[in-house]
């Protein structure tokens, strides 16, 4: 099934046309969170063409702010070489919570009990009638 499951899906890693298309092009790096970078060729405007290989499934929001500068051809070079170094007060980065346990969610929320405060008077709710 790997084989097969490699050649239709996408969501869990790089498909067989994508391994096949990263021959020949350079590894550059790897990030905190397992995914791969690879550079090589020339996109329509003549920079250089930039890859991500996702480390599980494939979202986009678990590429770290210093990589996605880098697909992004917002730093020429590489992150360890073209930013400074990371602060200690520094947070480090998170996925997109949303549709997870760890989500926000507001008072009133459902998930939070479904009670909301009063409100303070202030509101007129709009009637068609008037």
């Amino acid at each position: 099934m790997g084989m097969l499951k490699s050649i239709f899906t996408w969501w869990e890693g790089a498909t067989i046309g994508t391994t096949l298309a990263l021959r020949g092009r350079n590894k550059v790096g790897t990030d905190s969170l397992g995914n791969v970078y690879y550079e090589g060729g020339a996109d329509t405007n003549g920079q250089p063409r930039r890859w991500v290989i996702y480390a599980g499934n494939n979202d986009a929001s678990l590429v770290p702010p210093e990589w996605f500068s880098w697909l992004h051809h917002q730093i020429d070079g590489l992150p360890s070489e073209a930013l400074p170094p990371v602060r200690t007060w520094e947070k480090p980065p998170e996925g997109n919570h949303t549709g997870t346990p760890l989500a926000w969610r507001p008072p009133g929320a459902l998930d939070q009990g479904g009670q909301r405060i009063r409100a303070t008077g202030d509101y007129e709710a709009w009637s068609p009638d008037a």
